[in-house]
């Protein structure tokens, strides 16, 4: 049995990312003051096929593991009911207090993390067609477990939420006024990781607590955000996570005319574009090596190293478009799986930057150091780990506080 982190106080809470074949969770116990500690991960992989149920704890010693063989019941609900089961058993008599759900979109209507009710869900599933990767899922997940323990609170905590504060320049379309008022904007995502970077980065450089950074949420989904005092000011992603940079599958922005001009020359219909947007374009449909950075980093195709070329291109050109809707920028954060542990990628951005006074050290920029730029650069570069499911956690711990729970 897993003993408990010591600093950790008594309760505990469940955190939730549910994917179409997966469902990555963690556990945290929270602490006298305010805070939550990790004590927990692991995943459920294989969802819809062969199950495979791994736990680890903080110092990645798997303390959990199963897999069901097909005869198996193991559909959503029955595996989150082994989930909370093997959970409630690992933390030592603990109360699991409630369960934090990632959902990307929250709409123009959730600006705030919100507790879980029917009629919450049906607002969330009318949000479906803006975010169709993940928003199906996440809300599976949800329903799933109300199945599996009614009992439990659920929060919802939105990927899009952080950015509702946006001046609406930075939200409106040049549609007509009735499309916007519908709902027609720019939302954009990854909100939780630029709520943590936020909410870090005035931690570890205290003199930027009040200024102008771009933050590059640089992984497999690939977005930046211009915040300004812990704010959002802007991002690159709009109406849905398709929008932006070019990603692992997802074109980024593309000119509407070419869907036009696809769907007349070429008969494509909406799900046909729907595929090639999300699952065929980006690094794997430039390079066709992979999606992968790190593969085509190391591939000799010329294609994969025009994927790359153009992935840090746009990168650049949009850390320049975002210090424009803030009037100037004071630091840049890299951040996510391509943005933590690519030193050639954060490298090749900064060479493009050069213009605005970045200038990125080799040695530190190789060991991956939380401080990459050169002593004389203009502009402070830093490398931030994220960490959304700490920010989800500390959302529920302050829902429930909110409601009474």
């Amino acid at each position: 049995m897993l003993s408990p982190t010591p600093s950790a106080g008594g309760d505990a809470l469940l955190v939730i990312n549910a994917g179409s074949s997966s469902l990555k969770f963690s556990v945290f116990r929270t602490r006298d003051d305010g805070g939550v500690t990790a004590v927990i991960n692991g995943q459920i992989s294989g969802i819809g096929t062969e199950p495979t149920f791994e736990a680890k704890d903080t110092h990645k010693t798997p303390i959990g593991a199963k897999t069901w063989t097909a005869g198996e019941k193991a559909d959503r609900t029955a595996l989150l009911s082994f989930l909370l089961d093997w959970i409630e058993e690992h933390l030592d008599g603990a109360r699991l207090l409630a369960a934090g759900h990632r959902v990307v979109h929250g709409g123009s209507g959730f600006a705030q993390p919100v507790l879980i009710t029917d009629a919450v869900l049906d607002e969330l599933e009318a949000l479906v067609p803006l975010a169709p990767l993940h928003q199906p899922h996440n809300l599976a997940a949800i329903r799933a477990l109300a199945e599996a323990h009614p009992e439990l609170p659920q929060i919802a905590c939105f990927d899009t939420a952080f950015h509702r504060g946006q001046p609406w320049q930075a939200q409106t379309f040049a549609l007509p006024r009735e499309m916007t008022e519908s709902g027609i904007r720019r939302y954009g995502f990854h909100g939780l990781s630029y709520e943590y970077i936020a909410r870090r980065l005035p931690e570890i450089a205290p003199e930027l607590a009040d200024a102008r950074v771009v933050v590059c949420h640089l992984g497999s989904g690939a977005s930046m955000c211009a915040i300004h005092a812990g704010k959002s000011v802007d991002s690159t992603m709009g109406f849905t996570a398709v929008d932006g940079l070019p990603m692992g599958t997802r074109t980024g922005c593309i000119d509407p005319g070419v869907l036009i001009y696809l769907m007349r020359s070429r008969g494509m219909d909406a799900d046909a574009l729907e595929k090639l947007l999300y699952n065929k374009s980006g690094l794997l449909g430039v390079s066709g090596v992979s999606n992968d950075m790190r593969v085509l980093l190391d591939s000799a195709d010329p294609h994969a190293a025009e994927a790359v070329e153009l992935f840090c291109f746009r990168v650049a050109k949009e850390a320049g478009a975002l210090a424009s809707s803030m009037g100037g920028i004071d630091a840049i954060v890299f951040t996510a799986g391509i943005g933590e542990r690519s030193a050639p990628v954060r490298a090749r951005v900064g060479e493009k930057l050069a213009w605005l006074g970045v200038s990125i050290d080799a040695e530190r920029n190789g060991a991956n150091a939380t401080r990459i730029s050169a002593d004389g650069s203009r502009l402070p570069v830093w490398v931030i780990p994220t960490d959304e499911e700490q920010m989800i956690a500390l959302h529920t711990r302050k829902v429930l506080a909110l409601a009474g729970v």
